[in-house]
């Protein structure tokens, strides 16, 4: 069992402006997380100046999947006086991080922002399973996957079977579990930020 420990995790929409940066760094500093996911950043120069003015200085370390023009982007950042990271990776949809807990225990986090191609998903899903591969014990996996796996989760009748299928046997073989998400049924509405806090205990 993981340390208590708390991620926020949170489409972002774009980290370029002024504005939204003071945002999300209201909302981070309001927070009690520790360690900060955020996607579609769309910033594709990530350096500490810019976590700085992002998450405050308590967020001293971080790996990013940059943004290719103004699409995606991944940032997982987290404080090294409470969160020891022993490995990180960057792969093509998503950044991980291996995390270790004081006893001894490892685990995973890896943040994922799927693209809108049909191909782009196939090739996305098909890294996840490789990085599930590769990356052994507890794994948390989050993000925005720019999919579903039910048509309860589309708000039109314009559904893709086959890709609900891709993803769900994913979900599946990978033997991953939804935390579910208490108060409301999504975390975004009419380009409002809104960022999920999840604790794992």
């Amino acid at each position: 069992m993981m340390n208590a420990s708390s991620i926020l995790i949170w489409n972002v929409r774009g980290l370029n402006g002024t504005a939204r940066r003071n945002s999300v760094r209201d909302v981070i500093l309001s927070s009690s997380a520790e360690i900060v996911c955020l996607q579609e950043t769309k910033i594709e120069h990530m350096n500490q100046r810019v976590l700085l003015l992002v998450l405050g200085s308590s967020f001293d370390k971080f790996v990013a999947l940059l943004a290719n023009g103004t699409r995606g982007g991944v940032l997982i950042a987290w404080k090294s006086n409470t969160c020891q990271a022993i490995a990180t990776r960057v792969d093509t949809y998503s950044v991980s991080v291996q995390f270790s807990e004081q006893e001894g225990r490892n685990w995973w986090f890896t943040g994922v922002y799927g693209l809108q191609d049909d191909e782009e998903k196939v090739l996305f899903l098909q890294e996840l399973r490789n990085i599930r591969s590769l990356c052994n014990g507890p794994w948390l996996l989050a993000g925005d996957f720019n999919l579903i796996y039910q048509a309860a989760d589309k708000n039109n009748a314009n559904l893709d079977r086959a890709m609900m299928g891709r993803f769900r046997r994913f979900l599946d073989d990978s033997e991953v579990k939804e935390i579910p998400l208490l108060g409301r049924k999504y975390t975004w509405s009419n380009e409002r930020m809104s960022p999920t806090l999840v604790r794992l205990d």
